[in-house]
């Protein structure tokens, strides 16, 4: 109970949330359940009128919540608030809640007939813990469910940044044997010419290249799939991570890579749709 309770149940912009979902869910409450055979109390009238009156009760009583939910974000810059201090706030929530509907109900009767104030009282706290205390735990669980998503989302995202990093592409010729093998993050581009492919790669002394016999039509086949290689042209396949900046230059695609000593590569009208597809994978 001593632990810190989660920031996503005192951020502003949940808070907000909050107060919305629960002013929403009394509404539906008072008029579906009808608290106090609150319904009975005006026979005469409309169930719009009775709705649009009830509806002015249940936002007067969420100044309650609203006003709470200021100083509580307020406080939660100054100290951390722990479960138990929480737990004590939404009491403090119910009762002063409570007191107003009990208030309210002493000061207006059901047909000018006094009822007993403790009576008033119970049945105002049993009616506000519900409905308070149910839409609070259902946006709870749904502040939880999107933090834990956003949080399992983040961690899949670099797990495959590292898988992506740590990949190690095998470059076998034509006859399948193998002739070199780079790694994913200082592979550059590839570039055909006849049967023969060229490898770009990074290494310590800067831009290095490899030629070996094998058509680029294989590798796009084999190597393309799960990694961020692309064919872009005839005549290249890129490695996406290392586009830096795509440009229209005379109506053509052209992309530069983030290395020196490297040309401009073309996007063909051929290959255009397949690498925009692939492109904005990686362009968010």
């Amino acid at each position: 109970m001593d632990e810190k309770i989660p920031a996503y149940l005192y951020e502003k912009k949940n808070s907000v949330k909050t107060i919305l979902f629960t002013a929403l869910f009394a509404l539906l409450f008072i008029n579906l359940f009808q608290p106090f055979g609150s319904r009975d109390w005006y026979p005469g009238i409309s169930d719009i009128k009775y709705f649009a009156f009830s509806s002015l009760i249940i936002l007067t009583g969420m100044l309650v919540v609203v006003i709470s939910r200021v100083i509580l974000t307020a406080c939660s810059k100054k100290r951390d608030v722990v479960y138990w201090q929480y737990a004590l706030w939404i009491l403090c929530e119910i009762v002063a809640m409570a007191i107003f509907y009990t208030l309210f109900a002493k000061f207006f009767p059901k047909d000018g007939i006094e009822r007993d104030i403790s009576e008033i009282f119970r049945q105002s706290l049993i009616n506000t813990a519900l409905v308070l205390l149910l839409p609070y735990a259902i946006t709870w669980l749904y502040f939880s469910w999107k933090e834990k998503s956003a949080l399992l989302e983040h961690i899949e995202q670099e797990k495959s940044g590292d898988a992506h990093a740590k990949t190690l592409i095998a470059f076998p010729d034509e006859k399948g044997d193998l002739k070199i093998s780079v790694m994913l993050e200082n592979l550059l581009y590839i570039e055909s010419a006849d049967n023969y492919a060229t490898i770009y790669y990074l290494n310590k002394s800067g831009l290095s290249h490899f030629l070996l016999r094998n058509s680029l039509k294989w590798m796009e086949e084999h190597l393309t799939k799960e990694t961020p290689l692309v064919r872009c042209h005839r005549s290249y396949i890129v490695n996406m991570d290392k586009v830096k900046i795509l440009k229209k230059i005379k109506g053509e695609i052209v992309l530069e890579l983030d290395a020196e000593y490297t040309p401009d590569l073309p996007v063909s009208k051929t290959y255009y749709d397949s690498f925009m597809s692939k492109f904005s994978q990686y362009s968010v």
